[in-house]
Order: structure tokens, then C-alpha cells, then sequence
């Protein structure tokens, strides 16, 4: 249970093309924003005018990007922001890799808010720019995942390393075939996707296994949601869920 508290918390969520935050207070989402990255080139936290008391981070961006995250959070408010990392086990969830701390801190923390609340089987999905897809049993064991590139970078890479295959059409994806080339491939990336979801939830469910219950989160995880055949909650804030339960257990020094 996330525990009240009456103070600013600025939670952010630095990726590998965008950063993410939200202020929030009691467990009240006071404002939020989002701006994109150019790699390592400077870039600076825009946003709220409000001052945090506290700031944590979920970081899979790179080590000049976190440096430079940190250096102006000192500057702007004289604050050491937390930075959440992969662990061998939170509040209960137990990391299946064997050097656990190359897990993606954002796969962590998105299956940690999904899975402690009820501690039930679990798969969970966040679509960025990539899509990634794991399974916790509700022992809180990780099971083991997939990494698929996002519908993004899907699209860009068949236009970098095709000669042909060229569009500027923005599409709304759908799973019917595609009758144009911009639609083909939007369609396509959409139904590698979903395909690779249900088949995850399917095979996880065999032989009479208990079907987990999907857990979707991420910037494209509403349109993936809304294509599933399979019922599926989506959490917009599935990683700063996590990150909030991270620092809790961090407080508290509960593994």
C-alpha cells in the first residue's frame, strides 16, 4: 500500500527517445509532462513550476543523459535525485536474471506495480520504443520475457534498409491488411505485436496453467489494448507505479 505523504514528488522516467514526470502529492498526480531527447546532445528539464521535496528517477538512458539529469536537479532545487535500479528481489518480486541488474529498470518497475497490488499471475506489456512483454507467476517470480522492437523503430528500420519501401502518411493501425505501403507497414507492426502478445498469454496458459491476467502500459499501449482479443487492463503509469513502490521499499529497506 503507497503511503501518504504531504509533500511534492517529482517522478521521472528518462528513456531512450524521451523523458517523462509527474508531480505528484498524496498520491495525486498534480501535473505531468513529456519532451523528447536527442541522444547525448544537451537538452534540459522543462515543466512544472511547482518544487519537488523529492526526486526519483527510472532511467534507461545513458550514463551522459543521467549525469546531466542529475547536475541540473542539483542546480534547479539543490536536490540528490534516487535513481531506481533492477534488484535480485522488491518487496516480494524476484529478478530471474542472473546478473539482475542488467534488467531494463523500466521492465522492473513496470512489473512490480503490476503484480504487487493482487499478487496474481501476471503478463506484463509496455509499448515504447520497444515493446517488451514478461511474466510473473504470483509467487512474485519472474517467469522470463521478450524484447520486440517498438512500431517506431519497426517502421524506420524498413525504411532505412529498404530501397522502396517509403511514406510520410501518419496511420492509425488497425490489424486488417494494409492497402497502401504506409498502411502495410503500420498494419504489420501492429499485428507482429498483438500476435506476439496473445501467442505469450496462450503458451503461458497451457497444459493448465493459470492464464495471467495482461497488463498493459507505455505510449502505444492504448492502441494495443484496444486491438487485443484478449481483455487486457491498461495503466498509463505502470513505471512510476513501480518507481513510487521502489522508493517505499527503499525507505523502509524491504527487499
Amino acid at each position: 500500500m503507497i503511503r501518504r505523504e504531504d509533500r511534492n514528488v517529482l517522478q521521472i522516467d528518462l528513456g531512450n527517445s524521451a523523458l517523462k514526470w509527474r508531480m505528484v502529492k498524496d498520491n495525486v498526480v498534480l501535473d505531468r509532462g513529456i519532451q523528447p531527447l536527442a541522444g547525448d546532445a544537451a537538452w534540459h528539464l522543462s515543466g512544472s513550476s511547482l518544487a519537488p521535496s523529492e526526486v526519483l528517477v527510472a532511467s534507461v538512458a545513458s550514463e551522459e543523459n543521467e549525469r546531466q539529469l542529475t547536475a541540473e536537479i542539483r542546480q534547479r532545487w539543490s536536490l540528490e535525485p534516487w535513481f531506481a535500479r533492477s534488484e535480485p528481489e522488491t518487496l516480494g518480486l524476484r529478478n530471474s536474471y542472473a546478473d539482475p541488474g542488467r534488467m531494463g529498470t523500466d521492465r522492473w518497475l513496470a512489473m512490480l506495480a503490476a503484480w504487487y497490488p493482487r499478487r496474481e499471475r501476471v503478463c506484463v506489456v509496455d509499448a515504447g520504443s520497444a515493446l517488451t512483454i514478461d511474466l510473473v507467476a504470483a509467487s512474485g517470480q519472474h517467469e522470463g520475457g521478450y524484447i520486440l522492437p517498438g512500431a517506431d523503430l519497426m517502421q524506420h528500420v524498413l525504411m532505412q534498409r529498404t530501397q522502396r519501401v517509403r511514406f510520410d502518411d501518419v496511420i492509425v493501425p488497425t490489424l486488417a491488411p494494409g492497402l497502401s505501403t504506409a498502411e502495410a507497414v503500420s498494419h504489420g507492426a501492429a499485428l507482429a505485436h498483438c500476435g506476439a502478445i496473445q501467442l505469450a498469454v496462450r503458451m503461458a496458459s497451457a497444459d493448465g496453467a493459470c492464464r495471467p491476467h495482461l497488463v498493459v502500459s507505455g505510449g502505444g499501449g492504448s492502441a494495443i489494448v484496444a486491438l487485443l482479443e484478449d481483455v487486457a487492463e491498461f495503466r498509463r503509469d505502470l513505471v512510476f507505479e513501480g518507481l513510487a513502490l521502489a522508493a517505499i521499499a527503499r525507505a523502509d529497506n524491504i527487499v
